[in-house]
């Protein structure tokens, strides 16, 4: 009796598809999670979802009141970069339960 040449191949199908299903869990648990960028000493705060979504942004009143619009664009693009940031490292934490550490280029 010969050996199924693809017996393998289908328990690799197995495994990359679990993986997908696990990789589709772990994204829809981290849209639910947020976290925050500050610029200028807090006076901007961007919070943003795991998904890479900015659910909100909110500015110091006080930082209006000077009138200097690019500085305050400047501090909400600022925020928001530390947030996006901060949500991709979360991303890459989890990503490493599911990848047992290996770095799979495109996931994260």
């Amino acid at each position: 009796m010969t050996k199924n040449p693809f017996g393998n191949i289908s328990n690799i199908m197995k495994q990359a598809q679990a993986m997908q299903e696990q990789l589709a869990k772990l994204q829809e648990q981290a849209a639910g999670k947020t976290v925050e960028g500050t610029a200028g000493g807090g006076m901007v705060i961007v919070t943003a979802t795991g998904a890479m979504q900015v659910v909100a942004v909110k500015i110091d009143p006080e930082v209006l009141k000077s009138g200097d619009v690019e500085m305050v664009e400047d501090l909400v693009v600022a925020a928001t970069n530390e947030a996006l940031r901060k949500a991709r490292e979360m991303m890459t934490e989890e990503m490493k339960g599911l990848t047992g550490g290996l770095s799979i280029p495109g996931l994260f």
